[in-house]
This record gives structure tokens, sequence and C-alpha cells, in this order.
């Protein structure tokens, strides 16, 4: 049965069924271990008092008063010591009485049936009606010995106040049967509206709202699954949005080779301009080595499954090498460095870290008019060393500082330059800090310039 609700019902039924044998069974042995003695001696007495009665009243009616005993809930067994035996009230199922038995009563002896009972799995002596199951004792009638076995007669016993309690506890089974399968189904109607916002998730369907009220455990996975599928939407969306990045990355210097190649193949053109076309192809093409670089950097980034190749190494003189590294862009913008760094040794994968500083250093440049200055500082603290690199370029908004490490966010148009970036570089620098456990901050206005602060932790 493959339903969740079919099986509900099953092991429902199945427990019910399974709790009212072992009930059985538990009342069972209960009565064979303590309340058959009881039993026993309570019906010897009943049957020890008629004995008197009858000798004392020696000219009653017998068999009128064995009717009359049968009447209020008793079967008896009444053996004369000559003749045939009578039975008063519903017959024995089964007359398994034994001779030896009732001599012993003869003899005078009390015959205990029901404490010597034999216990049976199934069978609760109780309602075991067979005539060894009674108890026995002798009395004297007109000069002479009788034996007299005695037992209850349970249909005598079950009144209405039993049959009243006994329908009570069926109803009470089927409004418990039919209260189960309600709220099962309650149960299970989220897990289907669950299922089915799955299947729409495989489908990569992420729009559907999930309309589970519940404050469950239910509600809980219903409400870590809206954000899960919330999540993945973001994601999808981050996706496309990347995929069409790069192809609009790829796709306008391709454009541009792709044309001035064409207007090369001029033979009439003039050499400054073949010169000025070969330049901006040589730029073009040197902006898809740096695109594809970057992409294959954050994609590594991505899965990168073994932990950091760390180190111990000097990062003062990474620092000064990546500084030298732009000698060239700084000479050419006339831009001052303002380099001031400790002796700062750290466990960490050198490779990673260098393009934190090469990108910080290369979009401080960028975004610096010519003839400013930037300030880099790099110290040791307690429990982390800081790296702080300040520009007096053109700042940043509000948006801009919030959606620097975006993915092929270049910022607001005011911040275009002529030789524009990837979008890659600060997202890189972002993922590289925080694989090393460490934190970056920004702080920057409008038209004042740009702070970037890394802290990496050395414990």
């Amino acid at each position: 049965m493959k339903s969740l609700y079919g099986k509900f019902l099953v092991i429902t039924v199945g427990t019910m069924l399974a709790s009212a044998i072992v009930a059985f069974l538990a009342v069972n042995t209960y009565y064979h271990r303590y309340l058959k003695g009881e039993n026993d001696a309570k019906n010897v007495k009943v049957a020890e008092e008629i004995a008197l009665f009858i000798e004392a009243n020696d000219g009653i009616d017998l068999p009128a008063y064995f009717d009359m005993l049968a009447g209020v809930g008793y079967k008896l067994l009444v053996k004369p010591p000559n003749g045939n035996s009578a039975v008063y009230g519903e017959a024995f199922r089964d007359d398994n009485l034994e001779d030896q038995a009732i001599q012993k009563v003869f003899s005078g002896e009390v015959y205990h049936g029901m404490r010597e009972q034999k216990a049976e799995t199934f069978v609760t002596g109780y309602f075991s009606n067979e005539s060894a199951n009674t108890v026995g004792v002798p009395f004297m009638y007109k000069g002479q010995t009788y034996a007299l076995f005695l037992r209850p007669d349970i249909k005598m016993l079950f009144t209405e106040i039993h049959y009243l309690l006994g329908g009570m506890v069926i109803v009470m089974a089927i409004i418990s049967i039919l209260t189960m399968l309600v709220v099962a189904r309650k149960l299970i109607a989220p897990i289907i509206v669950l299922t089915r916002a799955t299947k729409k998730v495989g489908e990569e369907q992420f729009t559907s709202e999930l309309s589970i009220e519940r404050r469950d455990e239910i509600g809980q996975l219903a409400k870590s699954f809206q954000q899960m599928v919330d999540r993945l939407s973001d994601n999808d969306q981050i996706r496309k949005a990347f995929v069409s990045d790069v192809s609009h990355d790829f796709q306008s210097p391709l454009l541009n080779i792709k044309g001035y190649a064409d207007l090369l193949s001029d033979e009439e053109l003039p050499a400054n301009e073949r010169i000025h076309y070969a330049g901006i192809i040589q730029s073009e093409t040197e902006r898809l080595s740096t695109l594809t670089k970057q992409l294959l950097l954050l994609t590594s980034l991505d899965q990168l499954v073994s932990p950091l190749q760390k180190r111990v190494f000097r990062v003062d003189q990474q620092v000064k090498e990546i500084v030298r590294k732009f000698q060239w862009l700084l000479q050419e913008k006339e831009i001052s460095v303002m380099l001031e760094t400790e002796e700062v040794t750290y466990k960490g994968d050198p490779a990673f870290l260098e393009k934190v500083w090469e990108n910080l250093l290369s979009n401080a440049l960028k975004y610096s008019p010519d003839g400013e200055t930037i300030d880099i500082r790099l110290t040791e603290k307690a429990n982390e060393i800081c790296f702080s690199i300040e520009d007096t370029g053109i700042g940043m908004s509000y948006e801009t500082k919030n959606r620097i490490f975006d993915r092929f966010y270049r910022g607001d148009h005011s911040r275009t330059r002529e030789v524009e970036g990837t979008g890659l570089g600060l997202s890189i620098v972002e993922q590289v800090v925080r694989l090393h456990d460490g934190r970056i901050e920004v702080i920057s206005e409008l038209g004042l310039g740009t702070t970037f602060i890394v802290y990496l932790p050395t414990l």
C-alpha cells in the first residue's frame, strides 16, 4: 500500500486490534494468577450456604428450589446417591466433570474446580462453560447425601448495564477510528501540498507560495521549504543574470574586435587610423583575457572542495610586490602611493590573497583622477591583520556601496571610465576574504573617495 493515508489507517486499526489482544492476554493472565482462587472461594461459600439451607429445611421442594437458583444466575449440577444427575439452568457446553471429583464430594470433601482450572492462552477461565469449571459441596436431603456442583451463569450476569457498557466501548472505538481518519487527512494534506510544490521545484518553477499555516513540525517543514524555494528562486535569477552578463561581456568586445578587424582589412586605410584600430583590438583582447581569467578564478572559488592551500608567508612583501607591478600605471597617471606596512607573517593561501591586494589596488587606480594619492596600510593586531587602501577618487553612492560585491555590477554611470572593468574583481575579493574567515568593510562617500579595510583572523 503506497498511500500514506492508507498506511495510517492500517496501522491505526492494527494497533487497536493488537492492543485488544494484548489487553485480553493480560486480563486472562491476571485472572489465573490472582482472581481465580478468590472466585473459587466466593462460589464455594455460596454453595455451602445453599447446602446449609437445604439441610435446615429438609422438606423443601428441591427441584423448585434449584430452578429458583438457576433463575437468579447460577448453573447447578446435582448428583443424587443413586440415579441420573440433573442440570438446572442452561446446559454446560462441555460435561467433563470426572467421576473421581464426584466421589470426593460424596465423601465429604469440597471440589475446587474453578481454582484448579488449567490456564489457556485464549480462553479466560472465568467464562469457560464446563462442568469441570465449578465448585462442589455435599449436602444431606432426606437422609441421603447429594453432590452439588455450581458456577455462575455468565449470560445471566450480563445485565442491561453490561450491554450498555459494551455498546459504549463499541461506539468509542468507532468514533476513535473516524477521528483518527480525519486527523490523518489533516496531517497528510500539507504533505500532499509539499509534494506538489516539490515537483514544481523539480521543473524549475520557483514562484509557488505554500498556503500552510501551522505551528507544528509540518509547519516548520513548510516554512523551511518555502525559504529554500525562495533561495533557489534568487539563485536562479542570479544564474540567469550571470549567464546574461557573461554573454554580454563576451559579445561586446567580440563585436568590437570583428568590426575593427573588418576596418583594418581596407588597404587604403590611413596609417594613423590603422594604429588606432589595432590598439582598440588589443585593448578588447586584453579585456577578454582578463574576463576569462576572472571567470576561471570565480569558478575555482565556487567549486572549492579541498581546503585552501595555506602556508606561512610574508604579507608585507606580497603587498609591496603588487605595488611594484602597478608602477607603470602609477607613473602614467601621476598617482603617488603612501605605503605603510609592518612586518606581517600570515598563514593563508598566498595565490588567492594576491588577487585581493591586486584587485583592490587596481580598483583604486581605476577610479582615482590623475595626480591623486592612494594610502595603503598593513598592520597586525592581537588576533588579526588589517589591510586598508584609501583613495581620494570619485567615491560611491549608497546604492553602489551596497552592491559592489555583486558579480558584474559596475556601479552607477558616474563611475564608468574609459577603461571599463569586468565587474568581477570585488566579487573575487569578497569571496577570498570569506574563505579565509575574514571580513571586509567599505567606507565611501560620493565625490570624496573610498576606503576598503580587510580583516583576516590570525587564530
